[in-house]
């Protein structure tokens, strides 16, 4: 497949970059900075701002499907709103190329962790992800309504760390709207093993107009 992928030095953007070469496809890595993204040849870095639709319209025209990792900065105090104004610049753009498949990478913070209850409203979030976890559970909401594109949104595990911590196992559980915990009740999984499982779904797609999540 030809994917175009925004945020593509970002932890996850990295990790996808790395998925996606070792299979084969053809990557469009769209960048801030697109000298800091991997060499290899069916790689190719391109420099475009997330929050300008146009630019985004014309870095991912030609493509079979777009995957977006964009985040607007933990440290940024305005993180809420710029979130919301690059991620809602993107679809905008993926819309205007005329590419309909769409993937987003967001956040756990939207998974019900009670009837009623999502993890980013629970007592024990912590609060220095708070902002960034309510824009992505209100962007979410957000990309329900679109009705032109073939979107997917990701939740990640609520625990997620490089393989270097010791976890890489090749394997993934699924879930949709609530965590999927292991037997010592974590909801856990490594950036790679991430990767493997957006691939996967990318290759095959089983949650078209869908969230859904992974984790060990």
């Amino acid at each position: 497949m030809k994917v175009a992928l925004i945020g593509a030095t970002g932890f996850v953007g990295t990790a996808l970059v790395n998925e996606l070469e070792k299979r084969g496809h053809e990557i469009t890595a769209i960048a801030r900075h697109p000298e800091k993204v991997k060499a290899a040849e069916n790689i190719h870095p391109v420099k475009a701002d997330a929050y300008n639709a146009d630019e985004v319209s014309e870095a991912v025209k030609g493509h079979d499907v777009v995957v977006s990792t964009f985040n607007s900065g933990w440290d940024n105090p305005n993180i809420y709103d710029d979130f919301l104004r690059g991620a809602q610049a993107i679809q905008e753009g993926v819309r205007k190329a005329g590419v309909k498949r769409f993937f987003l990478v967001g956040g756990a913070g939207s998974l019900f962790v009670a009837p009623g209850v999502q993890l980013v409203d629970s007592p024990q979030f912590p609060a220095e992800w708070k902002a960034g976890a309510l824009a992505a559970r209100d962007y979410l909401d957000i990309l329900k309504n679109e009705t032109e594109l073939d979107w997917t949104f990701l939740s990640p595990a609520i625990e997620m760390h490089h393989g270097t911590a010791g976890i890489i196992k090749g394997t993934y559980r699924v879930g949709l709207d609530e965590p999927v915990f292991d037997a010592d009740n974590r909801s856990i999984i490594s950036v790679e093993d991430m990767s493997t499982a957006i691939v996967d779904e990318l290759e095959q797609p089983k949650h078209i107009k869908q969230r859904f999540t992974v984790a060990y």
